[in-house]
Order: structure tokens, then sequence, then C-alpha cells
């Protein structure tokens, strides 16, 4: 039989291709940018698994262009909104992220942002690069406290609780909107049942809830409308979940007073977009689990789900277990070959 064949969509860290290569043949595609959909299709024919990232657009034509073959699609990220998932269970494919291990970098950025805004750390430092700084003045770049604020996690998840563990050690008063409240996590963290209560309360807005059909585009103008005009919106979710056309009316009219971007929609982000105009705006490029050690751990926590799969042991973190159940159509085929074999032996026989 044929070792099983993994290609990975982005050169990773050297610990997850090894660990990969104990169980199958890899092949790296070798450019810094994404491949192109046709480049994925032509990389991914014939192979037993898959490691992707978010930029990966994996779907119906790339799960059906390895003949039956694929097993196993391995996501280099908590959210997996671009995978199929469904397509992919009933193909008997199963599907990956890499939860846990970017839980404290992700809010850690996402603290930077919020400081970053309030603070005017990047307009300051554009100013004195720009050498628009000519003396200090005490009404220049005021900024604001984050102690004795409220903050409104969107996404009670793990990375919104380890975000708002931070924020009361920085002695800030915290909310959280939620499906239900959390039992799980002490006290000190107020649950708001309606997201307008969280809208309306919050001096700082923090949106961490993944993205789904129900969340896109969850703060919109109409949610932006509730929020204080001296609020800051931070997003380390994805840029869908907030309408940022919506998002830069509501700062460009001073309904808010700024926000602090990871994610945008689209991504990149157009050097052309309007929310590039804006001063008190900080934008950054979806690097909320860019640290060289977080990096190293999801590409081998990735790794490690595709070598499992291949090896028919259980997935650490399988986002559709049930697909687990179900045979890959080259499996079926082999399955069936097998028994016709067997009866045409039983027929000489």
């Amino acid at each position: 039989m044929d070792k099983p064949r993994v290609f990975v969509t982005r050169k990773v860290d050297e610990a997850a291709i090894a660990l990969l290569e104990t169980v199958a043949d890899v092949e790296v595609w070798p450019d810094y940018k994404a491949p192109s959909k046709g480049a994925l299709l032509s990389n991914t024919k014939d192979v037993d698994g898959i490691l992707a990232n978010t930029e990966d657009r994996i779907d119906e034509d790339v799960l059906a262009v390895s003949n039956g073959r694929l097993k196993v699609v391995a996501n280099m990220a908590v959210g997996f909104d671009n995978l199929d998932v469904n397509t992919a269970t009933g193909l008997g494919i199963a599907m990956s992220n890499t939860p846990g291990v970017l839980t404290k970098t992700t809010a850690e950025l996402g603290f930077a942002l919020m400081m970053a805004v309030s603070r005017k750390i990047v307009a300051g430092d554009r100013d004195v690069r720009d050498g628009k700084w000519q003396n200090w003045h005490p009404s220049a770049y005021l900024g604001v406290d984050l102690a004795g604020s409220t903050l409104s996690v969107i996404g009670m998840g793990k990375i919104g609780f380890e975000f708002a563990k931070r924020a009361k050690a920085f002695e800030m008063r915290v909310l959280y909107h939620n499906r239900s409240p959390r039992k799980d996590i002490g006290e000190g963290f107020e649950y708001c049942g309606k997201l307008e209560t969280a809208l309306e309360q919050a001096d700082f807005l923090c949106i961490t809830t993944p993205l789904t059909k129900e969340t896109h585009h969850f703060i919109g103008k109409a949610q932006l409308s509730l929020m204080k005009p001296a609020s800051i919106l931070i997003n380390i979710a994805r840029g869908a979940v907030v309408d940022n056309i919506a998002l830069f009316e509501a700062l460009k009219e001073g309904r808010i007073a700024g926000a602090g971007l990871d994610v945008t929609e689209p991504e990149p982000i157009p050097a052309d977009h309007p929310l590039l105009t804006l001063a008190n705006v900080v934008i950054t490029p979806h690097i909320g689990s860019a640290s060289q050690r977080t990096r190293r751990d999801m590409a081998v926590l990735a790794a490690q789900n595709i070598k499992a799969r291949l090896s028919g042991e259980p997935m650490p973190s399988c986002v559709n277990p049930e697909a687990m159940t179900r045979k890959t159509q080259r499996e079926k085929e082999e399955e069936f070959a097998l028994y016709a074999l067997g009866a045409e032996l039983d027929e000489e026989e």
C-alpha cells in the first residue's frame, strides 16, 4: 500500500513537518502567499491529509478532488469558518482546529490593542516619527483610563475569558454576553442576557465570538448606535462579525471614539479601505496568535491531528467526530474490492 500523502499549505515549524513525516510523504507549499484555488486543487489531488490555515477555503471542490482518498483536514486556527464541515462529514473526512494553544496569546494581543487605542500610542508614535510633536502640553494625547472603566466581552469563550481576567487585573468592571451564563468562571464577571445591555454600558467592547451564520455582522449600525460616544471597540474574533462599513461611519461621525482591529473584512484589508483613513483606528494584520511558541504549538497540534487520523487513533481536537464513524469513498471502494476478491475465490474453490 502506498504511503499516505499530506499537503501543507504554508511553511510551518519544522517540528510539525517532522511529526507528519513519521506517517506520510509531505509536500509543503513553498511560497509566502497562499496557493490560489487552482494551485490548491492541483496540490490536494490524491492526498490523504491537508494542513491548512484560515486563508485556505477548503470547500466542496477541494474535498472532492482527492478522488475519495482524503481522510483529514487540520486547520491551524481555532476558528474553522473556512472549512466546509458539513460536506466533509458526509464524505467521512475528519476536520480539526487548534483550541487552547493560542488562547492567552490572542487575549494578550487584544489587550495590547485596547491599550494602544485608549492611550493613543500609535497616533503618538506616528507624530513623533513625522516631526509633528513639538512640545509637551497638558491637553495633548489625552486617553482613557482602563481602571474604573467597564468592559463588555461579547463571546465569553476561552479567549474572551482570558481577556476578561486581564481586565480584572487592571481594575476594570467586566460584563459579558453569551447565549447563557457561565458557571465555571468564578465571581467578578457580570452576565448580560441582553446584548443591548452589554453595548450600552461598555466603555470598551471586546468581540471574541466565533463567526457563524448567526454572528455575521452581529455588530452593525443598530448595535453601534447603542454604544457610548467615548467607547472603544476591539475585535479579535473574525472580521465579518462586525459590519466594517457601519463601524467606519460610527467612528467618522464620532458615535464611538475608537477601534482596535486584528481582523477585518476582507483580509487583507485593501489599502484604499475607508477605515485606513481614520486616526482613531489601530489595525494589525491578524497577528493574535503570532508568537513563536504559539505558532509552533499550533502547527504541532495540527500535525498531531493528521497523524492520529492516518494512524487510526483518536484525534486531539476533531470538530466533526461523527465523520470518524464514516468511511471515505476510497475506503468504501477498497472494502468492496476485497469483498469482490473474496467472492471470486469462493467461486474458484
